[in-house]
Formats: C-alpha cells, structure tokens, sequence
C-alpha cells in the first residue's frame, strides 16, 4: 500500500495492521518526524519515500527520497500498489486523493478535507472512509432498509464541560485539552469547535448521499454512529475508540478475527448524551445550510485553517475562529463549478481571514 501520513496515528496504526497481517508497504509518506520515519523505513522497506521538506531529504535513510506534494504525486503515480492511504492533515491532502482516483487505485480517506473542500468533484465510490463515524454508518448500512436519519457522535471537545462566559478567554493550552484521548494539534482544536464535526457531517453528505444528517455529544466515545430507520427503529454502533478496525476493514474490505475487545456493558453502566447547541458551539449556526450547501466546504475549510494559524499565533481568540468561519461563509456565497474553482477559492478566502 501507499501509506500517507505514516507518522502519525493513523499512519502508525495502519503500520499496525501491516505488521500483524504481514501486508506490503510500497511507499511512506511523512513530514518532519524523520527519526520515527526511519524506523519505519528500517522495519517496512518501503520502495519510495517522501518526505515534507527538501532540507530533510539527507537526513533520510533510503536511497530512493521525494519530497513536497509534487513528490507525493510522482509516488502515486509510479507505484504499481492499487491503495492510498490518506492520512494527511489539512487541504494538502486533496490533490494526493484527486490523483489516487486519477490513477484508478482505491483511498483508505482519513483526510477530511478532502471530501469537505472537493467533495463534489470525488468519485466517492472509490473511497473507503477510515474515520469511526463514518465506518461506523457504513458498518450499519448493510441491508435493504429505508433510513430516517443518519447520525454521528461528538466527544464535545476541551470545552464541552466550560461556563459559557468563559470562552473567550480560551488560551491554545486550553484547547489542546481533549477530554477523550490525544490527537494533532489541529484535529484537537477542530474537536474543540465542533467544526471536526460538522466535517465529518459533509463528509457524510458525499459519502452517502441527500437525506438527514444530525450529531449528538456521547461524552465516553463508545458509540460512534446511530441510524433512525422510518420503521421507527434505531440501531448504534458500538467499539471502543481504536482506528484499527476501520483500518482493517479499508485495507483488507473483510475481517475475520478479532481487532478490539468487545464492549463490556456492565462495566460501562451508563452512557451519556448531550445536544450540540450554538451557544457553546458557535460554528453549529451555519450547519444545516452547509449541507443544503455542502460545495461551500471549501469556503469553511480553508477559513477554519487560516483563522487556526491566526489562533496558534496568540492573533486572535479561540471563539475569533468560529467568527472568521462564518464571516467568510456568509462573504463568500458562491457554488464552485470545477478542481481549478476549489483552489482559486480556497486561497481568497485564506487570504480574507487573515488580512
């Protein structure tokens, strides 16, 4: 396989699953964690590697080193492997996806934005999504009955448990915080605005189709997707919070044998679920007329990385990105019509959040 992503969790999970079902890894991609870039390169043998940077290129142990999208690109292009995995973080990772596609291979997509900003222009059915939430719908799909509604969880981030007048003086230590686990810097941020969320809910968009789409917090992360069914029935799907089962599932399409543990619900005893309101949640005020809208994702993708650069900064508030967004989403109220509008768009937009 094409691993994009390796050094970070899903890319050292994928590696998991690599390792324990004694899978080939063609190329690694990685930024600038080179020492774990190594090790893997050492264990794995991958034939190509590409790394962020041009400067870091010496410092990689193999002979046959890219670097930048462009060697991204040259990687899939030239491996006879016939799956990506996408792991990348950000924008970055919709031209690798656009060109996987391109070449016929099949994307294992834990890259959000690439559904988000170039949804509209993806052939999905080449897409097998790796995110819980998403797994999680599909894993509930199989069969023949007619769906009411579709529906995600959210931990609720940092910030779920906070007073309301004490968000505005929420610093980037603070945001980091996930109640839940550790992630990246910018999906942990994206959890505390609950725009991770609404992502993943246009990403359901395109991955599934027109219909009702909704999310609820479910503050243990032990439920990842629920269906309403118009027969009134409601089915949820369980696992602990492990990417390795979706993983598993977009490598090999079956599996046979145990990846988790099994939920134990005694131990469990209770579970909890909160609603997701704008008053915490700012961002959640433009959410149903972006999936009556979903090609504007790209106007909120690239205001949400722009406004979390400016944030990084200490340039502006934790609640001043949720406010760029939908300044930007409400500025610019345009419908993108091709690939080269995505990109055009997505640099006025990252313009206009920071001038």
């Amino acid at each position: 396989m094409i691993l994009l992503g390796s050094t970070g969790s899903i890319g050292t999970n994928t590696l998991e699953i690599a390792r324990r079902f004694n899978l080939n890894i063609d190329v690694l991609v990685a930024g600038r964690r080179i020492k774990e870039l190594n090790a893997q390169i050492k264990e794995f043998s991958p034939r190509v590697v590409v790394v962020s940077e041009k400067e870091d290129v010496v410092k990689v142990q193999h002979k046959n080193v890219f670097y930048g999208q462009e060697g991204i690109l040259e990687a899939i292009s030239s491996s006879e492997s016939n799956l990506v995995i996408n792991a990348l973080v950000g924008f970055l990772g919709l031209r690798p996806t656009l060109k996987a596609i391109e070449c016929g291979k099949r994307v294992a997509l834990a890259n959000k934005e690439s559904l988000v900003a170039g949804g509209a222009f993806i052939d999905t059915s080449k897409i097998q999504p790796i995110d819980s939430e998403h797994f999680g719908l599909w894993y509930l799909l199989n069969g023949s009955r007619e769906t009411q509604q579709m529906i995600i969880t959210a931990s609720g981030g940092a910030f779920r448990d906070w007073d309301l007048d004490k968000l505005k003086n929420a610093s980037l230590e603070d945001a980091l915080k996930h109640p839940n686990w550790s992630m990246g810097q910018k999906i942990t941020i994206d959890s505390a605005s609950m725009v991770n969320k609404m992502f993943e809910l246009l990403e359901a968009r395109w991955l599934f189709g027109e219909g009702e789409y909704d999310a609820v917090i479910e503050t243990k992360s032990l439920i990842h997707a629920l269906i309403d069914f118009k027969d009134g029935s409601t089915t949820a799907h369980f696992a602990h919070a492990d990417m390795k089962l979706p993983i598993s599932y977009a490598i090999m399409g079956s599996v046979e044998e145990q990846i988790l543990k099994p939920i134990d619900l005694v131990k469990i005893a209770s579970l909890e679920f909160r609603e997701i309101t704008a008053q915490r949640y700012p961002i959640w005020e433009i959410k149903d007329d972006l999936l009556k809208n979903p090609k504007k994702g790209v106007v909120v993708n690239a205001a949400n990385e722009a406004a979390i650069e400016l944030f990084i900064k200490g340039e502006s508030s934790f609640l001043d990105i949720s406010k760029n967004i939908i300044k930007a989403y409400h500025k610019f109220d345009t419908q993108v019509q091709s690939l080269d509008e995505v990109f055009d768009l997505d640099k006025e937009v990252r313009a206009y959040v920071k001038a």
